[in-house]
């Protein structure tokens, strides 16, 4: 372990990535303590203490929601604009073609995606502060000062995109996607104060079976993670047939169907808001309603099961759009490829198509098992049990060290044969 380390150290275009990527990481931290100007954030202190049952919502808001901080949404608001770009990719013929335009055609994508970016923030941050404000009982901000509002959210909004400029760099000059390596810091740094927090209790039965569930749970990640299903192809273009595979993960969607989810459910608490300050007969029973059933301080069963199906309906649109199976079925008999006993072109994508769906079907599952299990403990032991690291956490974690280290095993192995050039 220590010679491998050694070695990493020694190659010193990875040594500069390391580095540069804890460099930005302390640049994030930094930003992630510092609250918006004019709002009181003991009251949002109070509430997260009061209401454990919003840790996981916490930890889908980057860090930010402690304090409520400058970077209070995170690059949520760019993901929301990454989604609603890929489901436009089957309604608008125009950016579905920009796609096939190879490097020339993603800069395209990705200048509009960044401009759609800045709207949905600051629609976005307006809600967040409704949001927020609304759990804490109106002790964190005065909704009535409406400069006050404004300037909350275009401070919101500007470092919204000051992130997006940030895990550009940390992508481009780090060692692996700035946005996975963000949420990870922020997850582990989480990590010290419970392990505190179970020391000065003197809970050490407690801490340790925690320590062993927390283990066997990263053991069931790495393979939730890692399984896949290999698609046996031959190729025939060298006159004789070479045997290959096509790997299909079982979680191709990662965690942002729940960033997405999230964003939809946290609505009808933003409109709870809203018609608390009608005084029609309509409008309170909405809002005696939405008290009811769409409180995420004390969730009911409807709004887990919302929140369930909602996980699984966006992984499956964010795998059918992302996960071309026509261009793949088109790349293999290019290549002079076929899946054998499967015909070529249509059979093919109708193949994976049916793969695919079937093995992210207990992937989606588990995802959104993963997303409400926080909401369900809350109501069935009206408390909740705090990991070490929480299973979004986890999933977090072990997905971006696993593709750190291939990272790493890529740059030693370009290290290697550089040297034999």
């Amino acid at each position: 372990m220590l010679e491998q380390v050694k070695q990493i150290m020694n190659i010193k275009h990875l040594r500069q990535k390391m580095v540069a990527t804890l460099l930005l990481v302390l640049v994030y931290k930094f930003l992630s303590v510092i609250p918006i100007p004019g709002v009181n954030t003991d009251g949002l202190a109070t509430i997260m203490e009061a209401q454990k049952g919003l840790g996981f919502f916490s930890a889908l808001m980057w860090g930010g929601l402690k304090k409520f901080s400058i970077i209070l949404m995170g690059l949520s608001p760019y993901i929301n604009a990454v989604i609603i770009i890929q489901l436009l990719w089957v309604i608008v013929p125009k950016i579905g073609d920009m796609q096939k335009e190879w490097e020339s055609g993603q800069k395209k994508i990705n200048k509009i995606t960044r401009w759609l970016t800045l709207p949905i923030a600051f629609v976005q941050s307006y809600g967040m502060i409704i949001l927020l404000n609304n759990l804490a009982w109106g002790t964190i901000i005065d909704m009535t000062d409406i400069k006050l509002v404004l300037m909350a959210m275009l401070i919101a909004t500007a470092w919204t995109v000051f992130l997006m400029w940030l895990w550009e760099v940390m992508t481009e000059y780090g060692i692996s996607n700035g946005i996975s390596v963000i949420i990870m810091a922020w997850v582990l740094s989480g990590v010290p104060s419970v392990i505190m927090s179970h020391i000065q209790a003197g809970s050490y039965a407690l801490f340790t079976g925690l320590i062993l569930a927390t283990l066997a749970i990263i053991y069931v990640i790495i393979k939730f993670t890692e399984w896949n299903r290999r698609v046996p192809i031959i190729y025939t273009r060298t006159g004789r047939e070479e045997k290959s595979y096509f790997p299909i993960k079982i979680n191709q969607a990662w965690m942002i169907p729940i960033i997405f989810s999230v964003s939809i459910v946290t609505f009808p608490a933003i409109l709870w808001q809203i018609l608390s300050n009608s005084n029609t007969e309509t409008a309170k029973k909405i809002w005696e309603t939405l008290i009811e059933y769409f409180s995420m301080s004390n969730p009911s069963w409807l709004f887990i099961i919302i929140y369930f199906v909602l996980v699984v309906l966006f992984s499956f649109f964010y795998v059918s759009i992302t996960f071309n199976t026509e261009q793949v079925a088109e790349n293999i008999q290019k290549r002079w490829g076929y899946i054998p006993w499967i015909k070529p072109w249509n059979d093919t994508a109708n193949y994976l198509t049916k793969v695919s769906a079937h093995l992210n079907l207990y992937g989606w599952s588990f995802l959104a098992l993963i997303a409400v299990l926080p909401y369900v403990m809350w109501k069935v032991m009206n408390q909740t049990v705090d990991f070490i690291i929480s299973w979004a956490g986890l999933i977090i974690i072990v997905s971006v060290i696993l593709d750190i280290m291939r990272n790493i095993d890529t740059e030693m192995k370009m290290f290697d044969y550089s040297k034999y050039k």
